[in-house]
């Protein structure tokens, strides 16, 4: 295969293209000159050259700034073909100059805090909620950083001269708390804003055009939306981008080539399931609205697939009750997922600062798949017991944005 024209600057495209046509054809633009049909999957860790003098300079100058190497391979810590047609997939999608992916969300995230600390940025602020682990990474300073946490009003005041990097998550997980990115974006100045859209995905939200230099999925959601694969990956300028490279190549945690396949295929059908699962999304929450054994439902204003929601009983038995869907973590794959954060995914975060989030011992996790709503409902209404005879308390029901009903699917990026 021709591996040199896998690139986030291809020169292939021409024209802009919607959403869904980039979904299906970006990092693909080569097959068909290639007399290919589908992404050849690359599994080589090395590869030969004769030149050895002309890989000098190659290496030299990836090291000097962590551009990929021109011409062919040189070793897959370095980069691999297959990958990089899913960086450059994610790249067009999210509106960034580049991507680069990574063997986990968590080693994306590490790669940009081993970024800005090996700058003397160790400083970062913070809001919550953040997905548990990106909360522990940060309270705990596993990465020599040091973390102010705030609200987003208070992230301009919570700046210091080493501060290397604002974080917040929107939707957040797993409350689904929305940001005004862009507001945010002004408040960081100069400093480089990182965005987690794992929730939103590229179809609801580009936090790049809202100011967001940083982008980050845990590619095992959304992404891959199949539930069996595991990645991570940074949408971003090509600066930061060459300074990941590094960081990966030095670190090892690179993504695998059959998962970067995945990941690239999975791409091909976001669009369409994000439609799909928000609709359906949407009236659940119409009927967990309306039933007396729900005290609040989160939904964010932009939509999606996510659904989160107070019970009065015991959620652990609404998690034991459950037949249809599957009571796990993760989230963004075709069937449904539901979980306790309290217990599982935040339960990592000290107490005190899981609760003061708004993670209350009460709050249940859903990630809506594509199965169909009213076999969904059957289950939840199954797993929610016995309705109670008294009347209902106030219900807390965040929805799309005013003017939309409440069972319309989230209207899509494009």
């Amino acid at each position: 295969m021709d591996t040199t024209s896998t690139r986030a600057h291809d020169g292939v495209r021409t024209a802009p293209r919607a959403l869904a046509t980039e979904a299906v054809h970006a990092g693909r633009d080569d097959l068909a000159r290639q007399g290919l049909h589908a992404p050849p999957i690359d599994l080589s860790t090395t590869y030969p050259s004769y030149d050895s003098r002309g890989e000098a300079a190659r290496i030299d100058a990836f090291a000097t700034t962590g551009a990929e190497p021109d011409g062919p391979p040189v070793y897959g810590r370095l980069g691999n073909p297959t990958v990089a047609r899913f960086e450059t997939a994610l790249a067009r999608l999210e509106g960034t100059e580049a991507a680069v992916a990574f063997a986990s969300g968590m080693a994306a995230l590490s790669a940009v805090l081993l970024v800005r600390g090996s700058m003397g940025l160790r400083h970062v602020v913070a809001v919550r909620p953040l997905y548990g682990c990106s909360d522990h990474l940060l309270t705990a300073g596993l990465l020599g950083s040091e973390v102010t946490w705030t609200d987003p009003a208070g992230v301009a005041d919570a700046l210091r001269p080493d501060t290397g990097l604002v974080i917040v998550e929107s939707p957040a997980n797993p409350t689904l708390a929305e940001v005004d990115l862009r507001a945010v974006a002004h408040a960081c100045g100069s400093v480089p804003l990182l965005v987690d859209n794992t929730f939103a995905t590229p179809v609801l939200q580009r936090p790049a055009e809202h100011g967001a230099r940083l982008v980050l999925h845990s590619a095992t959601k959304y992404l891959g939306g199949h539930g069996d694969v595991l990645a991570g990956v940074v949408a971003c300028d090509e600066e930061f981008a060459g300074r990941l490279r590094q960081v990966r190549f030095a670190t090892g945690g690179v993504l695998h080539p059959l998962a970067g396949y995945l990941l690239l295929r999975g791409l091909s059908t976001l669009p369409v399931r994000v439609r799909a699962a928000s609709a359906t999304a949407a009236e659940l929450v119409r009927r967990l609205a309306a039933d007396p054994r729900v005290a609040r439902v989160h939904y964010p204003s932009i939509g999606g697939a996510m659904v989160a929601f107070e019970v009065y009983g015991d959620p652990h038995e609404v998690i034991a009750g459950v037949r249809l869907i599957t009571p796990a973590v993760s989230l963004g794959s075709v069937d449904t997922l539901i979980q306790h954060p309290a217990s599982i995914s935040h339960r990592i975060v000290d107490a005190d600062d899981r609760r003061g989030a708004g993670v209350s011992d009460q709050l249940l996790r859903m990630s809506v798949g594509l199965e169909d709503v009213d076999d969904l409902w059957s289950d939840l209404d199954g797993a929610l017991g016995r309705r109670p005879e008294r009347a209902r308390g106030c219900t807390d029901v965040r929805l799309r944005r005013a003017g939309a009903s409440n069972h319309e699917a989230p209207a899509l990026a494009d």
